[in-house]
């Protein structure tokens, strides 16, 4: 304002009025000042190039952490969080937003349909792979106002989606059919005591449904009547897909079924998640699972030696001593 009004005679009281010293002032217009910026503003161009690599990384739009997690991921990359962030508002490098959902529910068809108890009482994580599944559905709007359904099971643990089924029509075999690719999934094991969470729709309350769980070996727990955060993992996984995945570009079904197919490889195996450690849900699993290995095998054997001390007897096999603490 100085420069472009002429007040250079007013620079004492501007500078008071403005709350910075006339040094200050001085120092920001002086020639290093110019050339620091000029400096900065060119390594800030080059980050930015670097940072939309991994913002359109499998032409998915990400936010900050996502970018941050990608970069060290797939680029050997490692970006201070903050300076993502300044630079993506400094360009206006936007991640989309997802529109709150009012949650729906279907009423039930028939007295037969049954509610059972909230087992879970949302202990989402229990550092056990394979024992805690959560499932649910949602609608996917694509084309010119058409509309398909999409089931999903969802590992609580590790993040990974097990199974998942689309259609146009929302009938029982949406979720039926979710249970039978659950069935078929050679990559799930079934932890001791496992048990698949959902809401109290018309498709969970089917005696139909309930028997497919109960063939499974798996418990069933429901959420509270009305209660969105007693599944609050998938909402958001559905939340993330819809935000992410270019749903409303595809014309047919057929394209929608190929775009989720791809969504679902990119969200197990690409998306790091900052509540997985930073790692992708396959790869979070893959840890989870060795965890819980080693854990077992030092459990098993610390029985033994306490059977074997109790006993007076050390069995030949163990020639040398574990500590375990």
């Amino acid at each position: 304002m100085i420069e472009k009004y002429q007040l250079k005679n007013m620079v004492s009281y501007l500078c008071t009025l403005a709350g910075v010293s006339r040094s200050g002032y001085y120092n920001y217009f002086s020639f290093e000042s110019q050339e620091r910026r000029k400096l900065k503003d060119k390594k800030d161009e080059a980050v930015k190039e670097i940072i939309l690599k991994a913002f359109h990384f499998k032409n998915r739009k990400k936010g900050a952490r996502q970018i941050k997690m990608t970069l060290a991921g797939q680029f050997n990359i490692v970006y201070n969080l903050k300076r993502i962030r300044r630079i993506m508002k400094k360009n206006d490098i936007i991640c989309p937003i997802r529109k709150a959902n009012p949650y729906r529910r279907m009423m039930k068809a028939t007295k037969e349909h049954r509610v059972v108890p909230n087992l879970l009482n949302r202990q989402f994580k229990q550092g056990v792979p394979g024992k805690v599944l959560l499932t649910d559905i949602t609608y996917l709007y694509y084309g010119k106002g058409m509309k398909a359904y999409l089931s999903a099971i969802k590992d609580g643990s590790t993040g990974e989606i097990l199974a998942y089924h689309l259609s146009d029509r929302i009938t029982l075999d949406l979720a039926t059919d979710t249970l039978k690719k659950l069935k078929k999934n050679k990559n799930f094991m079934k932890a001791k005591d496992a048990l698949i969470h959902s809401d109290q729709g018309v498709h969970y309350t089917s005696p139909i449904f309930q028997k497919a769980v109960k063939k499974l070996g798996l418990r069933h727990s429901m959420s509270r009547r009305g209660n969105c955060w007693d599944n609050a993992p998938q909402e958001s996984f559905f939340g993330h897909l819809k935000d992410e995945a270019s749903i409303k570009a595809c014309t047919t079904l057929d394209e929608l079924k190929k775009e989720i197919k791809q969504y679902m490889i990119y969200y197990n195996h690409y998306r790091y998640q900052w509540n997985l450690k930073k790692m992708t849900p396959v790869q979070y699993e893959g840890t989870e699972k060795l965890t819980f290995f080693i854990l077992q095998i030092q459990m098993n054997t610390k029985r033994q030696f306490s059977t074997c001390f109790s006993s007076g007897k050390l069995p030949f096999s163990f020639s040398f001593f574990i500590p375990f603490h």
